[in-house]
């Protein structure tokens, strides 16, 4: 993930472990909102964190909403498990997570991997999401059953070679195990030390695994069944998302907003993803007001 160089650390919120049963111990990020407030639950990209993909928008969300912030299974600080990454997994373990801190239904925001995370967790969970924000993210990430098969297997043969090196050395994400020294106590200087510092945490076979995962997600079946409140955040310079594909996604959610933003996929490194989270999320919660107070009225 590309990040500004010359910045310091950003100041994010502090994190902590809950332990969710049967699953595994879960890092998470809490930032308390105004009393009453409703809860968004943030949900990382791919070989991104919740600290990573988020710092830009805790202190914006926080003045409106609860956030929860969670890392996903082998990316950070996650839950380590011997079990293959899926998708449907980190759902399963939002939804433990929702009920451990009794947040009661959330407004659930996934960016990128985090959107099919968060469309399952609907899909698998739905008494817990009142609400979507899908950003930079679609209902399937290879069009195509072909390409979807040559790139899962790509990545799981990526994914099981990393154990002796062999394949990861070749690829990108090699550079993860060689960056700085592991356990310094020393705090990063600049924001892309900090960043290399997060990265440097994922278990790199389950960010391959992760990869073939996302290669093989297809929610053409169901996608269209969404019925709550739902807003796309379209980022219209994306290489690594088509924005054909998001407003494809879009069109297929019944009622989904659209709101369109001119950058890539990195957007969430800059400093207006905050307001451009804010305007998302509220376009959600004030959809989520209006049926309630039709239903009152009726």
């Amino acid at each position: 993930m590309a990040v500004p160089h010359l910045l310091p650390e950003p100041p994010l919120p502090r994190g902590e472990r809950i332990e969710l049963p049967d699953r595994g111990s879960s890092f998470v990020r809490v930032v308390s909102g105004p009393p009453g407030a409703p809860t968004v639950v943030l949900l990382h990209g791919w070989m991104a964190s919740g600290g990573l993909n988020w710092f830009n928008a805790f202190e914006a969300l926080s003045q409106r909403y609860h956030v929860v912030a969670p890392d996903a299974r082998g990316h950070g600080r996650g839950i380590r498990s011997r079990r293959r990454f899926r998708l449907a997994d980190c759902a399963d373990d939002v939804a433990v997570l929702i009920e451990e801190l009794d947040t009661g239904p959330v407004i659930a925001v996934g960016y990128s991997m985090g959107g099919p995370i968060a469309q399952l967790l609907w899909h698998r969970h739905p008494e817990h999401v009142q609400g979507m924000v899908l950003c930079a993210t679609a209902y399937r990430f290879v069009a195509g059953a072909r390409e979807r098969f040559v790139f899962a297997s790509l990545m799981g043969t990526a994914a099981g070679t990393t154990r002796v090196g062999a394949t990861l050395t070749q690829l990108p994400v090699a550079s993860l195990r060689r960056w700085g020294p592991h356990g310094s106590s020393t705090p990063p200087a600049t924001l892309s030390s900090w960043a290399a510092g997060e990265m440097r945490r994922h278990d790199i076979v389950k960010i391959m695994e992760a990869g073939a995962a996302i290669g093989n997600y297809n929610a053409h079946g169901w996608i269209s069944d969404i019925d709550v409140p739902t807003t796309v955040v379209v980022t219209e310079r994306d290489h690594a998302i088509d924005a054909r594909e998001q407003r494809k996604m879009a069109a297929l959610i019944p009622g989904a907003v659209v709101q369109g933003v001119d950058d890539g996929h990195v957007v969430c490194a800059k400093r207006e993803f905050g307001p451009i989270m804010v305007r998302a999320v509220d376009s959600v919660h004030d959809r989520i007001v209006a049926a309630r107070s039709r239903g009152a009225a009726g």
